[in-house]
């Protein structure tokens, strides 16, 4: 469903008892609200939360700002390489007001956020700005953007960077399944089937790369984010791969470092995915730290 959230069009999915705990969910650069996979989502539900996911702005069926342009990205990053400021289209901390507007819109006074990657990292703005919202904090595969961190490799950013091969579903899907092959849990492949299904469902869903691009620009012009780490009051799980290629598995523990009382789960032959053969630990994890939390009321 369409809901009205920051003064934008946001696609929600709501799932669980209405009056069950809620979870919000936020994924990552360029991914829909779909890349949370089903199995995760009903591990949840099964553990009696109310699950919340939605298409950041941008992506999937959210509202998107193709009338702002697509911004050079090369240039982009040597602006950030050589310390110039980047001027991104929106930022970060817009996307975590959007967030703000999907809680809002859902009737929901505080949540346990759980954000994924980029997802992290709008959670990480949102429970800074916003603690009185947040009951838990859970931060998957993400990071505090501090400078001194070891970042990927030429070879995964090249990927990244790589087009696919030309304008067709087929072959947007071959470029995918080649991405998270490379950036996926090496001691966890996914099943083929199940994965090109996947991957399938989302490209038909939708396909907006122009999205992506504008929102890893508000990636790279959000900096470190160490500072804003100290106004976080909300228990918080970081949960990591040790086999991260994308953001290595050092982000995880400047993150844990930075957030007192933070209890990480560093989990060894995981990449930058949700591996099915993870989704139970990762939902146990998250209903962990949510037991954490001081109980506070569903709805505003």
């Amino acid at each position: 469903m369409q809901v009205s959230a920051n003064g934008i069009g946001i696609e929600v999915d709501d799932q669980g008892l209405p009056g069950g705990e809620p979870v919000l969910l936020i994924m990552g650069l360029g991914m829909q609200l779909v890349g949370w996979p089903d199995e995760l989502v009903q591990g949840l539900v099964s553990r009696g939360f109310r699950v919340v996911r939605f298409d950041n702005r941008d992506i999937g069926l959210s509202q998107g700002f193709d009338h702002l342009g697509v911004p050079n990205l090369a240039i982009a990053g040597i602006k950030y390489t050589l310390h110039m400021k980047v001027r991104p289209f929106y930022g970060i901390d817009d996307m975590a007001a959007d967030a703000l507007g999907v809680m809002d819109a859902m009737g929901l006074r505080s949540a346990h956020v759980v954000g994924a990657s980029m997802g992290g990292m709008i959670a990480q703005h949102l429970a800074a700005q916003q603690p009185d919202r947040v009951r838990s904090l859970s931060l998957i595969m993400t990071t505090s953007g501090a400078r001194h961190l070891p970042q990927p490799s030429m070879k995964v950013r090249g990927v990244l960077l790589k087009r696919p091969d030309g304008k067709d579903p087929e072959a947007v899907v071959r470029h995918l399944q080649h991405v998270l092959g490379v950036i996926g849990s090496p001691a966890f492949p996914p099943e083929p089937a199940r994965q090109q299904q996947r991957i399938r469902s989302m490209v038909a869903r939708s396909w907006r790369p122009a999205g992506t691009a504008r929102q890893l620009m508000a990636v790279v012009a959000d900096g470190d984010r160490s500072e804003l780490l100290r106004r976080i009051t909300a228990p918080v799980r970081v949960i990591h791969g040790r086999d991260d290629p994308l953001v290595p598995v050092g982000a995880a523990h400047d993150l844990v470092a930075k957030l007192p009382g933070a209890v990480a789960d560093i989990i060894p032959g995981m990449g930058h995915d949700l591996p099915l053969q993870l989704l139970d630990r990762i939902a146990q994890g998250i209903a962990d730290n949510a037991a954490r939390a001081v109980s506070a009321p569903n709805a505003a």
